[in-house]
């Protein structure tokens, strides 16, 4: 049931058949590309929907036409309204320049900078109102209850499902062999979406949905029987960071989709990581949580697995931290502190044997203001690069065997 008290409204492979038909020559059909190296680990072949390379950078785009392009003229004269961290933000700015409305986008308070700029360059002014997506979509509702402008819903209206889904057929032309379809999950329009496709068309392919663990509303609300907010939210995956789950999608996919995991920041720093170095990709948190799903546990997914790169907006300084991040989760990348004698020499001696243990110092720096330090010590914070987790250990127990005490940070 809706929050309205009327029954959800259903979507059928039909409905999302017609948006791919309506969306022909409007979206990209993006590549499913192989990524070779993961095959092994998964057991089979694993495909990557490539979504991070469609129209203003995301999937967004497909559910936003559908919506906006089934409003009356009136409707549309009327202008948009729409609430998002920024990929729905983009989408409705580029569906509604196409279609000829105008469109009046809320962003949260400290919305990524790359976003904000693009979603102007589509033509949509932008406000920024709240910390979430959520208390931005509070403010677009007001604005349009007070402008009579059309709230065109990230994920929770049909028409949006019914765009979103056409990745799912996508998916079954390019692979139809495919036995795992993995979909990143935020409100759920996407996993919906793909769900309604993939099981309306191929009922025994599994659909399996992915949620960052410091924004996974779907478990709780799963185990309830209906959407259920979260008190609290914090991840780097701003595009997935909702709350609550939409009443129209959330019912789709409690009927249809087989299962729900959630990933780590690490995972998904790790998996950002590895879209760059071996898919060559460029992917935002948001758009690797599939991908960080199969990575932490690859015997999970029957191949061939199709894994869906929702989105590629990510600002570079993010990508900064993203890039570190996913070094220190594979052991290539750490901060070692540890306490070393006041005195001439002793730096000297300590990265004479990180050197015999072939680790790249990149930085060092120095504390000497710590009550845990005695008056002749100070701590020495040095930032080095290593080729692994077993490497990383290798240079850890050299230091302790020279009498050294390393802190892993």
């Amino acid at each position: 049931m809706t929050r309205t008290g009327q029954a959800t409204p259903s979507v059928t492979v039909a409905d999302v058949k017609a948006a791919g038909e309506l969306l022909r020559g409007i979206s990209r059909v993006t590549p499913l590309e192989g990524a070779r190296w993961l095959a092994r680990e998964v057991g089979g072949p694993v495909l990557l929907k490539c979504e991070n390379l469609q129209r203003a950078g995301s999937f967004k785009i497909r559910g936003a036409y559908t919506r906006i392009s089934r409003l009356s003229e009136q409707e549309r004269a009327r202008g948009v309204v729409a609430a998002s961290a920024g990929n729905h933000a983009q989408g409705v700015a580029l569906a509604a320049s196409m279609l000829g409305t105008s469109a009046t986008v809320f962003m949260p308070v400290g919305a990524p900078l790359p976003k904000l700029t693009a979603t102007r360059a589509y033509g949509a002014t932008v406000e920024q109102s709240g910390q979430t997506v959520d208390e931005a979509l509070i403010a677009a509702t007001e604005f349009a209850e007070r402008t009579g402008a059309v709230l065109i819903h990230p994920f929770d209206h049909p028409d949006v499902v019914a765009g979103q889904g056409t990745v799912g057929l996508e998916i079954l032309e390019q692979e139809p062999a495919v036995r795992t379809v993995v979909v990143c999950t935020g409100g759920g329009g996407l996993l919906a979406g793909v769900a309604v496709a993939v099981k309306g068309l191929r009922p025994q392919v599994r659909v399996v949905g992915v949620q960052a663990e410091g924004a996974a509303a779907y478990p709780p609300s799963l185990t309830a029987g209906h959407p259920v907010a979260l008190h609290g939210m914090s991840t780097s995956a701003d595009g997935i960071a909702v709350g609550r789950p939409g009443d129209v999608p959330y019912r789709i996919v409690a009927d249809l989709v087989d299962e729900i995991r959630t990933v780590s920041e690490e995972d998904l720093a790790r998996s950002q990581l590895l879209c760059l170095e071996r898919a060559k990709m460029v992917v935002e948190p948001a758009g690797a949580a599939a991908l960080a799903a199969v990575v932490a546990d690859p015997t999970a997914f029957e191949a061939p697995v199709a894994v869906v790169l929702s989105g590629g907006n990510v600002d570079p300084l993010l990508m900064l931290r993203v890039i570190r991040h996913g070094l220190a989760a594979a052991g290539r990348y750490a901060a070692l502190r540890l306490a070393i004698a006041d005195r001439p020499g002793s730096l000297a001696r300590l990265l004479g044997e990180l050197a015999a243990a072939d680790a790249n110092v990149v930085e060092v720096e120095h504390a000497r203001i710590d009550p845990r330090l005695s008056v002749d010590e100070v701590e020495v914070e040095v930032q080095v690069e290593t080729r692994g987790r077993e490497h990383l250990s290798e240079v850890l127990g050299r230091l302790r065997a020279c009498g050294y005490d390393p802190r892993t940070e």
